[in-house]
């Protein structure tokens, strides 16, 4: 089966889930040349395989909210992939949640997690709940109900969840919490658990500083820094908090931040009490990007309207870090970034380059980085937290980073020699692509058609 064959074969079996087949569809082009260096692999249907979930659950969830009254919503577990452990990926509540967003989630975490070193497969759940405007009570009353039936699916050497949009500590705890009561064991079911019940030093920080331990990776190779680098960030939840605060301890300039509704820009650049704010804002006070406008000098906001492309991306720089969601930066943004010159993109965020755009950057020769390769820091760490939890002991912040620092740096070494050999050197995304699939791969082959 060529490529072509098989991506017929995704569309006619998964037609109403674009967001899916836009992510085989990278992947699948990427690894022809692995496929044709070795048959065997395309005899025994990997790529096929890999597809198609394992486990596909799905539920309902109903709760009450503070008045009495009855919600229902839609819970999911995607379990992709176990050839290399057990299921890995986080959990997200937002209202676009559906099968394709997840399944396409689950995709790419089989590759993303074969990359980091770790033992973990791929998985991805959550549900179309809406966190945003919600009470504390009613979160905590949510999270208890989507536990009572997920928590029969998950395990610590079964499938291990973590966070991801709308989940951050507090949902994690109020999850832990009930499967920690439904179960009646206290297990490292969950990563990104407080740090006094489980959880590991720099896990919060891990998505966004490995984002920039990536990117400097890829300005060494051409003999530079993230020094004095001014620095687009799409986005304002963690991995975009992390990001920027990366970048500022390396030296360079962040000079955007955004949330649904629009984007800020300081061209003065980020500060470590500027960013403090940022955090306190959306962390603490779940308040509006324009807020952060209001408050500093200088600062300008734009208010995001529906376009072709997001006026963010014309803002000149050297280097760009999609970090909001996916398919957030087009053809026409990736052109602006050319007209700007920028050095590379790095992906914070999973798929936020349409793949027009992605053929725009590396045809002009920008340095792209992959979700899968250039975000990998936070399942990784994730990882260390799992390894902590099995060993029942904490490392340090010293070790968690420095050992978040290795795998960002090995993940990019092998990118570039998975690329060099299959001959597309110097392109991370078929140099990720092919290099986790080969991982997953080679597992699958010695477990045998299961």
């Amino acid at each position: 089966m060529n490529s072509n064959n098989l991506l017929d074969f995704v569309k006619l079996r998964n037609s109403h889930e674009p967001e899916f087949i836009q992510a085989v569809e990278e992947v699948a082009l990427s690894v022809l040349p692995a496929l044709e260096k070795h048959p065997d692999l395309r005899k025994l249907k990997i790529l096929e395989r890999t597809t198609e979930p394992e486990r596909l659950i799905s539920f309902r969830v109903s709760w009450l909210d503070d008045k009495g009254e009855v919600h229902i919503n839609r819970g999911y577990r995607v379990q992709m992939n176990s050839a290399i452990g057990p299921y890995k990926g986080g959990l997200r509540f937002h209202p676009t949640v559906n099968q394709s967003v997840l399944k396409f989630l689950a995709f790419e975490q089989i590759f993303k997690n074969a990359l980091t070193g770790v033992p973990m497969g791929g998985g991805k759940g959550g549900s179309d709940f809406d966190p945003k405007g919600k009470s504390e009570n009613e979160i905590m009353k949510f999270c208890q109900a989507f536990m009572s039936e997920l928590s029969r699916h998950i395990g610590h050497r079964l499938d291990v969840p973590a966070g991801d949009i709308g989940v951050g500590g507090r949902e994690i705890g109020y999850m832990f919490g009930a499967y920690k009561k439904i179960k009646n064991e206290f297990t490292g079911v969950f990563t990104g658990k407080g740090i006094g019940w489980g959880g590991s030093l720099i896990r919060p920080e891990a998505t966004g500083y490995g984002l920039i331990y990536f990117a400097e990776n890829m300005l060494q190779t051409k003999g530079q820094s993230m020094k004095d680098k001014i620095c687009l960030v799409s986005g304002s939840g963690n991995v975009a908090q992390y990001a920027i605060e990366k970048i500022i301890q390396l030296g360079g300039k962040a000079v955007t931040a955004s949330d649904s509704n629009g984007y800020v820009y300081d061209e003065a650049g980020f500060t470590t009490e500027k960013l403090a704010f940022l955090m306190d804002l959306k962390n603490n006070r779940r308040g509006r990007i324009k807020e952060y406008a209001d408050a500093f000098a200088g600062v300008k906001y734009f208010e995001t309207k529906a376009t072709d492309h997001n006026p963010l991306w014309s803002i000149p720089a050297h280097c760009a870090f999609p970090c909001a969601t996916q398919n957030e930066l087009n053809e026409k943004d990736a052109n602006n970034l050319v007209k700007n010159k920028v050095l590379l993109v790095g992906e914070g965020a999973n798929m936020p380059t349409t793949p027009e755009g992605i053929n725009v950057l590396i045809d002009n020769g920008i340095m792209y980085a992959p979700g899968k390769a250039s975000n990998a820091g936070g399942v990784a760490t994730s990882g260390l937290e799992m390894t902590q939890n099995f060993m029942g002991t904490n490392w340090t912040r010293e070790e968690v980073d420095a050992k978040l620092h290795a795998i960002m740096k090995n993940i990019h070494e092998t990118c570039l020699a998975a690329a060099k050999e299959y001959g597309k050197p110097g392109n991370y995304m078929h140099g990720a692509n092919i290099a986790g699939f080969l991982k997953v791969a080679r597992a699958m082959q010695a477990q045998g058609v299961i």
